[in-house]
């Protein structure tokens, strides 16, 4: 028996996952917070609890992320690049061959090119500011007064989707707060949001050349209203895991298996 572990750290939400001989066992995520250190230890040991496993039980940890190098009981750190390639492998061999992969996280968002192999040939990233990424969805759902979890549903019963023209955070905000006072619907003022994100991702990844199979992760892949947007734009289907959010810590563990294995 082969027990490794993956923790991706993030900027907003830290997540670990338990792998035992490349079966997921057990994974959690929490809020990363002012001490990454801590969200890591609380993570692994939900997602050990989980996986009715102890800590000593795990051969190896590798972490990834933003705060990958504050964890100070992992045996190896990689960058999120190569973690969500790792994964998107894994995950996506049943889509058939991903090739790349559009991943939109709580404070920046990427788009990677990777060969059959899944070795990355090339990426952008957008990590400047929060645009189109997960927090600048939580500050629109916060202005709306709706719930983040609902705001999937609620684009798709929009009828007149609203072009909203900035996904900066500070710009978007006042136009959805103008647009509220014009009464406009919540409807299709998020329908608009997500039409303005997926815009946004379709121009970073013509950088870099967006090729079929493509896989989406990252918190925001749960919302089926940025999914179906996304969809729109590209003019394709997109392949979507089970449990998006999770991805990275999914190829941080199976790193460390590869890395036992030898």
């Amino acid at each position: 028996m082969t027990v490794t572990a993956g923790v991706d750290i993030g900027s907003t939400a830290t997540k670990a996952l338990v792998l035992k001989d490349e079966k997921i066992m057990g994974f959690a995520v929490r809020p990363t917070g002012a001490n990454p250190e801590k969200a890591a230890t609380d993570a692994l040991d939900k997602a050990l609890e989980k996986a009715q496993m102890k800590f000593e039980d795990i051969k190896y940890i590798v972490t990834t992320g933003y705060g990958r190098r504050a964890y100070s009981k992992a045996n190896e750190n990689i960058n999120e690049i190569n973690a969500n390639a790792r994964a998107a492998l894994w995950l996506g061999s049943s889509a058939g061959t991903i090739r790349t992969i559009i991943d939109i996280g709580g404070q920046d968002s990427k788009v990677i090119s990777i060969d059959k192999d899944g070795i990355v040939k090339d990426f952008i990233m957008n990590d400047k500011c929060a645009a189109g990424t997960g927090k600048f969805m939580e500050v629109i759902a916060q202005i709306l007064e709706v719930e983040l979890k609902d705001m999937g549903e609620l684009s798709l019963r929009s009828t007149k989707p609203i072009k909203i023209g900035s996904t900066c955070v500070v710009f978007a905000q006042s136009e959805v707060i103008s647009l509220i006072a014009q009464n406009k619907s919540k409807e299709d003022i998020i329908a608009g949001i997500n039409n303005a994100i997926a815009s946004r991702i379709v121009n970073m990844g013509k950088r870099v050349g967006i090729k079929e199979t493509v896989f989406f992760d990252g918190g925001p892949a749960k919302n089926i209203g940025v999914r179906t947007a996304l969809e729109t734009a590209l003019g394709m289907k997109v392949f979507v895991p089970k449990n998006p959010q999770v991805v990275n810590a999914l190829g941080a563990a199976l790193t460390a298996y590869d890395l036992v294995k030898g």
